[in-house]
């Protein structure tokens, strides 16, 4: 039904208009203006040149006037150019020019304008943000987005505001976005799967530009790109991806009553190059023995459940684990497990610290240890940021925040800080996400239709020029 809308509505554009212009005003011959990729929140302006010039456009919306105008990238030098305008709300007039560049020349068309389509059905109402005190709110929370995702076919990537606006969106038919992350490149890089792959786990690799267009693609197959990958999907660089992926091992498990070639599915750190060429690899069969676990029979299908994957301060690598408890450092060069933290781990814990599960574990930006805890021992998820010191190899509690019991999360969520007093926690099976202070107060929630994986906060300036308020 919604690819019905989706087709229906991209034929039905009325935004789209035709212009012509002589040679002697700006060198443009016609002007083709309408949604990119079918997406209501970019607007797609093809540009045809009697010259090799270059072209970008100013455009503002006529409510907030030109002294808000908003500029586009700048074409390549060309007589065909294809301009995409972000930071478009719905049913909203817009007015725009254009510029060519020619050497040292510049000449501006006359104004023109459109008006955007109000979203389709499907993208409305699917988050509603709730806040008693505003003035509370951390100003940079306010100027900043949210990044979550769809799981299930067709997939959606969302950016939304903290007043719950469907500010930029993208679409895939046919999979679900399993898990995302923003990279410092200005991109979107996910997991994909189907909707009979398991939760988090996916079998392609997809990296859009905040304009919606492809950087990379890569399915299950390419290259060395053999596993299921899962949880977890960032960048090192430009050109090194780095996820988890499912570790299959062919073993002989009659011993413990098991098959003579039966399968255990551990989990390992993989890092491609962009065409899908394996750089790195380490596997949690490198440190363990499968064999010492009393109920492997039970959990060969899913040993350890890797969930979380980071960098620490020094490069080396924070992964953590559903199934033990446990998070780990793991040497990035050597593979070598530098501590393990939780239950029946390395590192000295006092009782103040004791975790059940742990998901997205990484370095906050006071350099502690942080993750959501989803707290199934106790019915009450919170969020930990521990002290770690590598040195005496022990760990104190910086801080914990109890979230309400109402709230309860015992699968899947994320903890992120916004600033030194404000935690972005994502309660996914309860479909909210809420900003908290350290004392546990909820300053504000977002219910969504979705149970979002995971909640990602992206400040404005790192979005910029794409989208801001």
């Amino acid at each position: 039904m919604i690819k019905k809308i989706v087709l229906k509505l991209s034929f039905v554009l009325v935004l789209l208009a035709l212009f012509s212009c002589s040679r002697n005003q700006n060198r443009i011959l016609n002007i083709n203006i309408g949604t990119h990729s079918n997406n209501e929140l970019k607007i797609q302006i093809d540009v045809t040149t009697s010259d090799d010039v270059q072209v970008f456009a100013e455009y503002w919306s006529d409510k907030k006037g030109i002294k808000n105008k908003i500029t586009s990238p700048i074409s390549k030098a060309g007589l065909k150019h294809s301009l995409v305008l972000c930071n478009i709300a719905p049913e909203t007039n817009y007015s725009y020019r254009l510029i060519t560049i020619q050497g040292e020349e510049k000449i501006t068309s006359k104004v023109y304008n459109f008006k955007s389509r109000k979203l389709p059905e499907w993208l409305q109402k699917q988050f509603k943000a709730s806040c008693e005190n505003p003035k509370l709110l951390p100003q940079n929370f306010k100027k900043g987005f949210m990044l979550l995702a769809k799981r299930e076919t067709p997939g959606v990537a969302y950016i939304v505001d903290y007043k719950g606006n469907l500010r930029w969106y993208h679409t895939v038919e046919g999979t679900g976005f399993k898990v995302s992350c923003f990279t410092d490149d200005q991109s979107i890089i996910s997991i994909l799967g189907k909707n009979d792959e398991p939760t988090s786990y996916g079998s392609e690799i997809l990296e859009i530009n905040l304009q919606g267009d492809t950087l990379t693609h890569l399915k299950k197959g390419q290259g060395d790109f053999k596993q299921v990958i899962h949880h977890e999907i960032i960048k090192k660089s430009t050109n090194e991806i780095v996820t988890l992926f499912v570790d299959e091992r062919i073993t002989d498990l009659t011993a413990i009553g098991g098959k003579k070639k039966d399968t255990i599915n551990g989990d390992g750190i993989i890092i491609f190059d962009k065409k899908g060429k394996q750089l790195w690899k380490w596997s949690v069969f490198d440190d363990l023995d499968p064999m010492k676990d009393k109920a492997l029979l039970k959990t060969k299908k899913d040993w350890m459940h890797a969930n979380s994957l980071n960098y620490d301060k020094d490069g080396n690598f924070i992964i953590s684990f559903y199934n033990n408890g446990q998070i780990w450092k793991v040497d990035a060069k050597t593979g070598k497990v530098i501590w393990k933290l939780g239950k029946g781990g390395t590192m000295t814990m006092p009782a103040n610290c004791n975790f059940s599960q742990a998901h997205a574990a990484h370095i906050n930006q006071e350099g502690s240890l942080m993750f959501f805890d989803n707290g199934v021992d106790k019915k009450q998820s919170s969020v930990f940021a521990l002290k770690v010191d590598e040195k005496s190899n022990a760990v104190k509690l910086d801080y914990q925040v109890k979230l309400p019991k109402e709230i309860y999360n015992d699968r899947m969520g994320s903890a992120y800080m916004i600033d030194k007093d404000a935690i972005l926690c994502c309660c996914s099976k309860r479909h909210i996400t809420v900003l908290t202070n350290k004392k546990g107060v909820l300053l504000w929630a977002l219910e969504s239709e979705i149970p979002p994986y995971r909640a990602k906060f992206i400040p404005e300036d790192k979005l910029k020029p794409f989208l801001f308020n």
